[in-house]
Formats: structure tokens, C-alpha cells, sequence
């Protein structure tokens, strides 16, 4: 199954700009003020509300003032969550993100009434430089058992290929680049652009500079029959491709998105996406140009069985 009613977000309590996780990703801008953390606390809880009201089970768990984590508000990078009941744990490339991985929010998971059978660790990759930053780096086609990963500091292709081959993925390993300046620099994560949903692709192949890349990941997407809904590297910027598709108790599918991303689509794009199903946004602003992730970031999807 593509999607799951059930998220996990992390209340942020002393969000921030990190300058650690600056160094690669060119989404980040410092604000100033010392309302950064009510702006991004009064987002967080608007945008779970929103999420709520569509049926959605989201599970929050608060984060902790000692250690310092400003960001731990996206999950998604440091665990994931599995059908099987295997939660996976991953090696992250900034040092101050490594104490995100909390065995208390495993145990609030189980507590909520799911199972975990097993966990499986890879953080022993960050002693030997290598990095593997979860359903940032990874975006998998659950049905088709595909993962898409665009190489950078935060994914090591080899590692990469040793998670698909455990998980049983077809791996469609690329590279991507977003203009910087004058320079065309390696995106950071694959999820901020491209997005895979039940029956369509959001995915800004503007930024797969490589021909033989691009036409690769084009027909993969061709072959697993979903639509291709293309984003230009502008919309990109403005986190177009971070979005993540989830359904309700009911079964009804969404797609999520933050405000920024929602107003740089065109009509005719949006059109394309409610032809699938609903669009849910929600102002995430402070929260992406100081912390440089959007919606999806902020999601990790929980697909645990329920005991």
C-alpha cells in the first residue's frame, strides 16, 4: 500500500535555524527575532489540525529541550516505519541531529497500539562518513517496490543499494542539482524534488541534469503506469516537490502540501493533482526558511501493524 492514515510529527519546542545541516542545504535562511520557535509551534499545530480534521491519525510527540534538536520537527530522516514492524533507524549527516533518535518515541508509537518487531539500526554508518537520511533521501513506490534516491552527502549510493537490496527494492539511483548563485549544487534531499503518489509522479526533472538519468527515471515512472506531473526548478524552491499523499480512516487519499508550495502551482496543476484526490496546505513559512524543509519533511509515515 502507497499510503497510511497514520503520521508521526514532532511538537518543536526550540526550533531553529541549524547551521550544521546549512552547509548543504540551500533551502535555509537565518530569521531573527525570539519568536521563531511561537511561529513554528503556532504552524505545527495549526497544520496538524488541518490534518485531523480530514481524518487523518496523527500521533505527536513533544520534543525535549536537553538535547538541543532544532531539527527534530522532520522526522522522517532519522526512522521510518514499517508494514512488517520493522522500524528502521538511519545515519544522519549532521552530528546534532543524531540524538533526534529517541527510544521513547518508538515505545509512544507501540503504546498507540502498533507493533514493532524489530529494529533495525544503521546510524553505525555515520562513524564511517556515510549517510542515509530515511524517506528524505529515499522516496519509494511501495506497490511497485521501487525506491528513487538522488545522490549527495546524504545519500551514499552504496549504502543505498545495500538498504533496497535487504527491502526489497528496485533501486533508480540519480543525480540532482538546484541553481545556487551561478553554481549548480546537489539538492539535498531527493523528497524536496519529486514526490510519489498512488497513481502520479510530482517531480521537477529540470533538476536530473543528466540525460540518461532523466530519461531512466521518466521510464520507470512510465512503467509503473502513474502520471507524470512535471514542476518547473522555481516551484521546486518553493518546495512543489515536498509533498507527501496519505489517506483518511476511510480510505480517502490526500495529497499535503504547505501553503508556499500550494501557491506556486499553476492551475492547470492542480487540476492535474484533484483529478487523484484532495489538496490539504497549510502556512508552514518560518518553518521551511529557517529549518529548509516543508509538509513532507515534517511526516513520517506509519505503516506499522496494529497489534
Amino acid at each position: 500500500m502507497q499510503t497510511t492514515d497514520t503520521v508521526l510529527m514532532i511538537e518543536p519546542i526550540a526550533f531553529g535555524y541549524n547551521a550544521e545541516t546549512a552547509e548543504n542545504n540551500y533551502f535555509q535562511v537565518e530569521q531573527t527575532g525570539s519568536d521563531i520557535q511561537s511561529k513554528a509551534l503556532a504552524e505545527f499545530n495549526t497544520f496538524v489540525g488541518k490534518l485531523r480534521s480530514k481524518g487523518i491519525n496523527v500521533i505527536t510527540i513533544k520534543d525535549t529541550l536537553d538535547p538541543h534538536t532544532p531539527d527534530s520537527i522532520f522526522p522522517n530522516n532519522w526512522v521510518s516505519f514499517h508494514k512488517d514492524g520493522k522500524v528502521v533507524l538511519y545515519p544522519m549527516f549532521a552530528s546534532n541531529r543524531r540524538v533526534e533518535r529517541r527510544e521513547d518515541i518508538i515505545e509512544s508509537i507501540e503504546n498507540q497500539g502498533f507493533e514493532v518487531d524489530e529494529i533495525d539500526d544503521w546510524s553505525f554508518s555515520e562513524t564511517q562518513g556515510h549517510f542515509l537520511e530515511g524517506t528524505g533521501s529515499m522516496i519509494f513506490d511501495h506497490d511497485n517496490k521501487i525506491a528513487y534516491g538522488s545522490v549527495s552527502l546524504r545519500l551514499d549510493e552504496n549504502l543505498f543499494r545495500e538498504f533496497c537490496k535487504k527491502y526489497g527494492f528496485t533501486p533508480i539511483v540519480f543525480h540532482s542539482y538546484q541553481t545556487v548563485g551561478t553554481e549548480r549544487l546537489p539538492i539535498y534531499h531527493t523528497n524536496v524534488m519529486m514526490c510519489v503518489a498512488d497513481q502520479f509522479v510530482v517531480i521537477c526533472l529540470d533538476c536530473i541534469d543528466d540525460e540518461l538519468e532523466r530519461e531512466k527515471v521518466i521510464e520507470t515512472i512510465k512503467s509503473s503506469e502513474k502520471e507524470i506531473i512535471e514542476i518547473s526548478e522555481d516551484q521546486m524552491q518553493q518546495f512543489a516537490g515536498n509533498m507527501l499523499q496519505v489517506q483518511n480512516k476511510e480510505g480517502r487519499k490526500f495529497l499535503v502540501m504547505s501553503q508556499t508550495a500550494y501557491q506556486s502551482l499553476t492551475s492547470e496543476q492542480v487540476a492535474a493533482i484533484e483529478k487523484y484526490c484532495e489538496i490539504i496546505y497549510s502556512d508552514l513559512n518560518t518553518i521551511e526558511v529557517n529549518g529548509g524543509g516543508s509538509a513532507r519533511c515534517m511526516l513520517a509515515e506509519v505503516f506499522l501493524p496494529k497489534k
